[in-house]
């Protein structure tokens, strides 16, 4: 830690002076991303979530001077205008938005089991709550002309199929179309869309859909997917690779899905 620490006052800082949000980051992948931020030197961030007990807890740890809690529902188009507007008005421009809110499935459906208003809850989250994320960042790094990064959570459901889970790994797909088309599109503004793509891990969220299950069984079942042997997937390994598209180490990545899997889907 203390090396670290050390790295980044000696310059190693890749997210010096610029302002993010991080969507769903009250806990899991985003609280990890939130804290990795502001320790590369984020002028600010912004958590956005619905938790707000976690989300004032999160922020206040990492600092009022550089972290702020709104809460925003992102099935709400007008919820995630807002945010990214006062965000903008408060702190003079938006860099980088990471949009990362999603749930799971509440059961493991099949095509011919599926629940269609469980289906409706999940899309206006994973997919309808993602486009709103990054429309909205995009049209303010357009305005303003930020040369901006946006990166969305996807997964490696993004790429396959599954023997359930149907309506999860449908959203996924559409979370890498969308990602797909916006960088075609924002490249002429310079701004990049990028998203990251992990395996199954250990968060509150994945605790809450395997709820009969310990957290080493849990880890235990993950580990059996890696064909990487010797380490465990944490919601660290995913916000180093969520840095890395959001800062300047990847300028000329756009388009791109980072896959975070240990060798699972190859």
């Amino acid at each position: 830690m203390a090396d670290s620490a050390n790295s980044m006052q000696n310059g190693a800082q890749k997210l010096a002076g610029k302002v993010a949000i991080v969507t769903g980051g009250a806990s899991g992948i985003g609280e990890e991303t939130a804290r990795l931020f502001a320790n590369h030197g984020a002028r600010m961030v912004v958590i956005a979530d619905i938790q707000d007990q976690l989300g004032n807890q999160v922020a206040a740890s990492i600092g009022s001077h550089r972290c702020s809690y709104i809460r925003c529902d992102v099935r709400e188009e007008e919820q995630v205008k807002e945010l990214v507007d006062s965000t903008v008005n408060a702190y003079g421009q938006l860099d980088v938005m990471f949009s990362n809110a999603g749930i799971v499935s509440p059961s493991n459906q099949t095509i011919l089991d599926l629940d269609l208003s469980q289906f409706d809850r999940l899309f206006a989250v994973n997919a309808r709550g993602m486009a709103a994320c990054v429309k909205h960042a995009a049209r303010s790094m357009v305005e303003r002309r930020v040369r901006g990064s946006i990166v969305c959570t996807a997964s490696v459901a993004a790429t396959q199929g599954s023997v359930g889970r149907t309506d999860y790994v449908m959203s996924k797909h559409a979370v890498k179309g969308l990602v797909r088309c916006a960088s075609i599109q924002m490249g002429v503004h310079g701004i990049r869309v990028n998203c990251v793509s992990p395996s199954g891990l250990v968060t509150p969220l994945t605790r809450a859909a395997h709820a009969t299950m310990e957290i080493e069984e849990l880890q235990k079942l993950y580990a059996q997917s890696s064909r990487l042997k010797g380490v465990a997937l944490s919601a660290k390994n995913v916000a180093d690779a969520v840095l890395f598209l959001a800062s300047g180490d990847s300028e000329f990545v756009t388009g791109h899905d980072l896959v975070v899997d240990g060798s699972f889907s190859w």
